[in-house]
């Protein structure tokens, strides 16, 4: 094991678009461990777009990086160094990692750490299906949508980790999936291998109308990962009674706006009956096994397959978030640190 560690930290605050210059990588020794601590060699990182929040100065995030600290991320890795009798060498983890080669963890409720208990699919996927990205999927669509056989199911962001999952647990239940993707590439994989009836690419469609086309006689539950335009589409198409899932608003955080677009359709929340729920994903923990065995069973039988888009090299941490923002990635955003 090396001596040191490679860091991303941030280095700048982003104004409009995050770019390469906003971090900066760094060499610094490994320090000893304290008791009930533990050290973990990083094998893959996530990114999500909620990252861009983190480098804000601001209290609306989980807690916002000073200037020099450590970019925050989820990654899986495997325990090199331990002084926690809980915590094994050898043991294969997924938790708050940070962008770097080493991170040291001390298995309090801070670093969500868990051990990768299945073995059905590679340890990558503990970022993504059967790791949070995946939990998100199915809590957000089964507990917080309330999804049921016949259900008319409109997916945005449905390329990425959570949406490339959302649609194949839709079709699962017995529902109707739609999806919302940008570029022709996409919204065909969408089709193809990822549960959905049809596609709507945001990028040459009228979304408005094609949704109202898709779903003549309206949704009943919209998994909503976009925010801003879209999500004003799709409150004009809602049948009675339906469900609105706010998971993520991706097109709001890219520039930061602390002013959000306003939305033109709320009133159809009041009109149609509807149900519009945000959830954080780290509030259903509780839940957090329940989903793992049930995605775990559905890949086993085959029913649910996964997109993973995989950069190599802890070096192009910086790019794999910039790729995310652009919607150049399909499925779950990873980079693989170390074997």
């Amino acid at each position: 094991m090396s001596t040191n560690n490679l860091q991303w930290v941030l280095a700048a605050r982003p104004e409009g678009a995050v770019k390469q210059t906003d971090f900066r990588l760094v060499e610094t020794p490994l320090r000893a461990l304290a008791d009930g601590e533990f050290r973990i060699q990083v094998l893959y990182l996530g990114v999500a777009a909620v990252m861009r929040g983190y480098m804000l100065n601001t209290e609306k995030f989980e807690r916002p990086l000073a200037l020099g600290d450590v970019m925050h991320g989820r990654g899986v890795g495997r325990i090199v160094e331990s002084r926690n009798p809980n915590w094994r060498v050898g043991e294969i983890v997924h938790g708050k990692m940070g962008w770097q080669r080493y991170a040291i963890a001390d298995g309090s409720p801070y670093f969500l750490m868990f051990k990768v208990r299945q073995r059905v699919a590679p340890v990558s996927t503990a970022l993504g299906v059967l790791g949070l990205t995946g939990f998100t999927s199915y809590l957000g669509l089964v507990d917080i949508g309330a999804v049921r056989a016949g259900d008319r199911v409109l997916v945005s962001g449905a390329a990425g980790g959570v949406g490339s999952n959302v649609g194949q647990i839709a079709r699962i239940l017995g529902a109707d999936p739609v999806g919302i993707a940008g570029g022709a590439e996409k919204c065909a994989l969408l089709v193809a291998r990822l549960g959905y009836r049809s596609a709507i690419d945001y990028r040459t469609d009228d979304v408005e109308r094609g949704i109202g086309e898709s779903f003549p006689e309206g949704i009943d539950v919209f998994f909503d990962n976009v925010g801003g335009e879209i999500l004003d589409a799709g409150l004009a198409h809602l049948r009675r009674h339906a469900r609105v899932v706010l998971c993520g608003a991706i097109s709001q955080y890219v520039n930061g706006s602390e002013r959000p677009r306003p939305l033109a359709n709320g009133y159809a929340i009041f009109k149609k009956m509807a149900r519009m729920e945000a959830f954080f994903i780290y509030e259903l923990s509780d839940r957090f096994e329940r989903a793992e065995e049930q995605m775990s069973e559905w890949i086993a039988a085959g029913k649910l397959t996964y997109q993973e888009d995989v950069l190599q090299g802890l070096e192009r941490m910086p790019e794999a978030l910039i790729r995310l923002f652009a919607g150049h990635n399909v499925g779950k955003q990873l980079v693989h640190v170390a074997d």
